[in-house]
């Protein structure tokens, strides 16, 4: 009986969000274990496992040699999705990369925006957010997945338009609040802003960088305080 694969909490919660049966890219797939776990529970018909890196993509191809699905990925190397056929995916997973290093990724082949988008930003969502409404994406929904103490977000996201994002939701995005782990994610940003706040406000050139991160604070506090009525 084949070894099966158990996935970590932010890589499972991905694996979640893929369509059944779909061709899926995996950008920055380093072990791979993504497309092998999907493959062996015949979630997607075909893979592509990208990395930018010789060392990551052996890696993968070993992963996927010792779970016996060598023969059923592609692997990739090249910058992101530059090498890959746009003919042949369905669903891009672009996960643990920082929200500015996906934003390029995406920013260099603009049919992205024909494709199904699952992106984890392991840091600066705060970045992603408003980049991908004001390049033509929309998000359509947000969760939020606790990995080794913590919380990260996944988007759903597709080409198209959506509502401008708030001055909160750039930070705390569009996750349902009543979602287990939302206040947690919520405070989070709230004392992570207030302490960047309270350094500007002692610095001699505050700016607008202050007026931005007030305006965010008093959006965030607001949704706090909502969160904690009756």
């Amino acid at each position: 009986m084949a070894m099966q694969l158990t996935l970590q909490p932010r890589l499972q919660a991905i694996a979640g969000l893929v369509p059944q049966g779909v061709r899926l890219a995996d950008v920055g797939t380093d072990h791979g274990y993504l497309p092998i776990y999907l493959l062996q529970h015949h979630r997607i018909s075909s893979a592509i496992a990208t990395d930018l890196h010789p060392g990551p993509l052996d890696r993968g191809r070993q992963t996927a040699q010792t779970y016996g699905m060598e023969k059923r990925i592609v692997f990739c190397l090249c910058d992101g999705l530059q090498a890959v056929d746009p003919q042949t995916v369905d669903t891009v997973v672009i996960a643990g990369m920082g929200g500015e290093t996906i934003a390029a990724i995406l920013d260099a082949v603009p049919w992205s925006r024909e494709k199904l988008l699952l992106l984890q930003p392991m840091s600066r969502a705060e970045f992603l957010r408003p980049w991908l409404m004001d390049h033509g994406y929309a998000i359509g929904k947000e969760e939020l997945v606790l990995d080794k103490g913590h919380i990260y977000p996944i988007l759903q996201v597709t080409g198209g338009t959506m509502a401008a994002l708030s001055a909160g939701e750039i930070y705390y995005g569009l996750s349902r609040p009543d979602g287990p782990l939302f206040a947690a994610y919520l405070q989070n940003w709230k004392s992570r802003l207030e302490k960047a706040a309270a350094g500007l406000r002692q610095s001699k050139l505050p700016g607008d960088r202050l007026t931005e991160l007030e305006a965010a604070l008093a959006a965030l506090r607001e949704r706090e305080e909502f969160l904690c009525q009756p």
